[in-house]
Formats: structure tokens, sequence, C-alpha cells
């Protein structure tokens, strides 16, 4: 028996879209970073981007469990000596750019590599729930029916 290998004429991508809102965000970028790999397909080839596109809206509205919205740090570098800067998820939220808690959590579950640079850039994140991507005609995947634990309820926007 021989072990099959996608040729690039046999990947087939497909555009999907997840609505964040209320759903925890580390098992919500786990299942995203799953289908930016295209570990979901039988056509899975380890060497090849065989993952399809995924758009995610409503990122400012995803769910940190415990008390990661204010303790979770994010730390980033200007490059130059003494230039180390921090971040909480609450700060970013509050920020210009709230999808980026989204983009991070998902980057760092996709491989480092010039591959997993590819995969990400399958990845569209809005932090509303306006997408310019209508004409793809995505289909919903529905994130939080998966398993109970995935969505939460924000005590603070009670």
């Amino acid at each position: 028996m021989k072990t099959y290998t996608a040729k690039l004429s046999d990947i087939e991508k497909q555009w999907y879209i997840i609505d964040a809102k209320d759903i925890v965000l580390g098992r919500m970028a786990s299942e995203v970073a799953k289908i930016l790999r295209g570990k979901h397909k039988t056509t899975f080839t380890p060497h090849m981007d065989c993952g399809d596109n995924v758009i995610i809206i409503n990122a400012d509205k995803v769910h940190l469990t415990g008390k990661k919205l204010s303790d979770k740090i994010y730390y980033r570098h200007t490059g130059y000596p003494g230039g180390i800067k921090e971040s909480t998820p609450e700060r970013i939220f509050e920020g210009k750019n709230p999808e980026k808690v989204v983009k991070l959590a998902v980057k760092r579950m996709i491989s480092r590599n010039k591959l997993g640079s590819k995969q990400m850039s399958h990845l569209y994140v809005y932090a509303g729930e306006e997408h310019p991507h209508t004409a793809q005609t995505p289909q919903v995947i529905d994130i939080a029916s998966k398993n109970i634990k995935n969505n939460k309820v924000r005590s603070d926007k009670k």
C-alpha cells in the first residue's frame, strides 16, 4: 500500500466563517488552526498547504477563561536596547485592533516556518459583524455547539 500525497492540482480550498461571540479563545483557536492546516481533510499532506480559508467575525467579543483578561501578558520588542513592550488582552480589546488577540492565539498554534506563514495568510479576522468576503459564500461553522465548554457568557458584559 502506498502513502497518499496530495498534489497542487488535487487541493481544493473552501471558505468557512466562525462567529467568535462568547466562545472560549483557546478552544476556538485550536479548531481554526486545524482548519488552516488542513488536518480536518482526508487528503491532508504535511508538507503542502491543503488547508482552507477561515473568516472570524466578532473577534472583540471572544471569551477568556479565568483571570487571563487582566493577568495574561503579551510581550513584543521594538528592536532597540531596552525596547521590550508588554500588553494585556484587556488593553488590546480596548485599543485600535481588538482582533489581534485572536490572530496571536491562532498564530501560536501554527508551525513557525514558511508553510505556517502561508497558512496564516488564509486567516481573516474582523472585530465586528461585517466582512468583505460574501462573494466567496463561506460555510458557517458552529464551534460553540461542538462542546459545552466552548461557549461561555462574559461576566463583565451581563
